[in-house]
């Protein structure tokens, strides 16, 4: 039963991982690029000076790029992307065993999960890691003010073990206490309210990061669907 769940998990996820891969690369990545050249100065969001009687946005790139550096350019951009997925693939991997853990735990109890309840089982992994905690802390652009880091990961910590009881308590819950208790819990997080600076200010136009925000869950929802399914098919207990 270990090594089912140990292997299975490991292989759901790290398949799930390389699928968030190229979805990230399909439909997040060139915003995060673009970001970064409002990060680095090439791009100014509202800088703007007068010419004549019309007014431009500035780039600071004057549109002279030289090519001398393509090959390191192309280098870089190959080892980002190769770490890219390489990490996304350990991120989901490690994903997939708390999944599997979590099928194992559901199979004390006498429950079954099949396919189709694996997917309900990923899209809940999925509000408590990623669409709760981002009611709170959206997703960051390259170069995006925030409060103090420490203060965010206790939150978000807080907010997963939260939303995770709390739908816990819905879904299972035999009695009205316990669904109320589940509705709390859901809600707790976000009374006490995520560490937030005190004013609004960033480099990048707020579009931008809006749109960035939207494919981020966008992307997460289609990959915890997907992983919620592989590990049940690879780890979850089999019927006695």
């Amino acid at each position: 039963m270990f090594k089912r769940m140990l292997a299975g998990g490991l292989i759901a996820g790290f398949g799930a991982g390389l699928f968030a891969a190229v979805l990230h690369f399909a439909f997040v990545q060139e915003l995060i690029l673009h970001a970064e050249l409002y990060e680095t100065g090439e791009l100014v969001h509202f800088d703007t000076h007068a010419v004549g009687d019309e007014s431009e946005a500035v780039s600071h790139d004057g549109h002279d790029h030289s090519h001398g550096d393509a090959d390191g350019a192309d280098t870089s951009a190959l080892t980002r992307n190769v770490m890219t997925v390489l990490f996304t693939g350990l991120i989901y991997a490690g994903y997939g065993l708390i999944l599997a853990a979590a099928y194992q735990v559901a199979g004390l109890f006498g429950r079954q999960i099949s396919l189709q309840q694996g997917i309900l089982w990923g899209i809940a992994g999925f509000a408590c890691f990623q669409l709760a905690p981002a009611m709170g802390l959206a997703p960051e652009l390259p170069g995006t003010t925030a409060a103090d880091i420490t203060l965010r990961q206790i939150w978000w910590l807080g907010t997963v073990l939260a939303t995770g009881a709390g739908l816990a308590l819905i879904g299972y819950g035999r009695s009205l206490p316990f669904v109320v208790g589940g509705a709390v819990l859901l809600a707790l997080p976000h009374v006490i309210g995520a560490p937030v600076l005190d004013e609004f200010h960033g480099i990048a136009p707020p579009e931008l990061a809006g749109e960035f925000s939207a494919r981020v869950l966008g992307v997460g929802l289609a990959v915890w669907a997907l992983l919620g399914w592989l590990t049940a098919r690879f780890a979850a207990p089999e019927a006695a």
